[in-house]
């Protein structure tokens, strides 16, 4: 009987260099406990657990039933790119066209296809760390050098413009900002924006400023570097439907940015997904036009889960944490518990039945921290609370 070669997978050398988002490798093996029969309380994962909007929802299906199946152009429907204009316009207060708008499935085409279209061989992009592990995976993907600005407790996790100055050189091309920010939930205040457009200065430098979570604020205004006079053609403003709409599934972000290069984002989109699916865009106008009520609730919410599951993590043995301005995580200081990060988490989801990310899955500087979404249940927060505080008396 003729047997099959077995020939060697031989990948790409740049294959090596792409990261991943841990959230997903611990929510899997999370559902795998969950199979042998143990209960996890699902802190791990960066998703509102609402139902996306109702008036959404039914926008999505009126355009189903309308014939919204079939091929849009890759820059997104005309109608949903002056809606983002229009939304971003008024809550940036700056001048916004349609043209500078891209639609993309999701928030992290928008990095990619940024980070690819902008970042030569040895290129250098400035990025916050902790932080979004795809920053770090699609520089290093493209051949570029990932230059980490450590973002510290001291200083609410907000970063040092005086560490960015210094770390600006010739070769760099691109800064990444996040605000609010995932994972730790700081927030740049005005002041602190203004002061990293004056650091950049008249250099050709641009800007990617990650505000998926501009609507999760708790406190204060959210200020946009693209308002500071003569930068808003040096940003592109990375926003999106997920977090704000409960619509994570649904696949559906955008960017905004100076025509010239979105025009080149667009070649990317049409070369890769074509385009966002139809139906989902007519909905993501219902989104942004529609009652906003929803988000507010949301926001509101969120903010009751922080201060009950903060004030609870304070109270655990080994546990510290400072009171997140923004999005929907905790990010607690470990390191009085005497374990590193990774090996804490694993044990409070093995032994505790708690799913968290380890602060190493967003950086180096994210050893000695966890991080927990409060995108869960109040009751369920505090049984999260309950059975850390177990676990911290049994095994410190």
């Amino acid at each position: 009987m003729a047997s099959t070669a077995q020939h060697e997978l031989q990948l790409a050398r740049r294959m090596s260099l792409l990261g991943t988002e841990t959230a997903f490798e611990v929510l899997n093996k999370a559902r795998a406990l969950e199979r042998q029969g143990k209960s996890i309380i699902h802190l791990e994962i960066g998703e509102p657990d609402f139902d996306t909007p109702a008036n959404v929802v039914e926008a999505a299906v009126d355009a189903l039933h309308q014939g919204w199946t079939h091929y849009g152009p890759s820059a997104g429907l005309p109608d949903l790119r002056q809606a983002i204009a229009d939304y971003v316009g008024r809550t940036r207060n700056v001048k916004v066209t349609a043209e500078e708008v891209v639609v993309v499935p999701g928030g992290k085409p928008i990095i990619f296809f940024s980070i690819l279209a902008l970042i030569d061989e040895g290129d250098e992009v400035i990025y916050p760390n902790p932080g979004f592990p795809i920053y770090e995976s699609m520089i290093q993907y493209v051949g570029g050098k990932a230059v980490p600005i450590q973002l510290r407790e001291d200083r609410d996790f907000s970063l040092d413009v005086n560490e960015l100055a210094s770390l600006i050189n010739d070769r760099t091309r691109l800064i990444i900002l996040n605000s609010p920010q995932n994972p730790t939930g700081g927030v740049m205040q005005r002041k602190e924006v203004e002061q990293v457009a004056r650091v950049i200065g008249d250099r050709n430098i641009l800007v990617m400023s990650d505000e998926i979570y501009s609507r999760l604020l708790f406190e204060g205004d959210h200020f946009s570097i693209m308002s500071v006079p003569g930068m808003q053609e040096r940003t592109i403003l990375l926003d999106g439907f997920s977090k704000t709409y409960a619509m994570t599934g649904w696949r559906m972000g955008y960017g905004v940015m100076r025509p010239d290069l979105a025009a080149q984002i667009t070649r990317l989109m049409t070369n890769s997904n074509s385009c966002t699916a139809s139906f989902t865009q007519v909905a993501g106008i219902e989104a942004l036009r529609g009652d906003q009520s929803s988000v507010d609730r949301m926001c509101q919410e969120f903010k009751r889960r922080r201060d009950m599951f903060v004030a609870g993590l304070n109270k655990i043995k080994g546990f510290s944490c400072r009171m997140p301005k923004g999005a929907f995580y905790t990010f607690p200081n470990t390191t009085q518990t005497g374990w590193k990060s990774k090996p804490l988490a694993d044990a409070l989801l093995e032994q505790a039945g708690v799913a968290a990310l380890s602060g190493t899955a967003f950086g180096q500087y994210g050893e000695g921290y966890l991080r927990f979404s409060v995108a869960n249940s109040f009751e369920n927060l505090q049984q999260a609370l309950d059975r850390i505080d177990q676990w911290t008396r049994k095994n410190l």
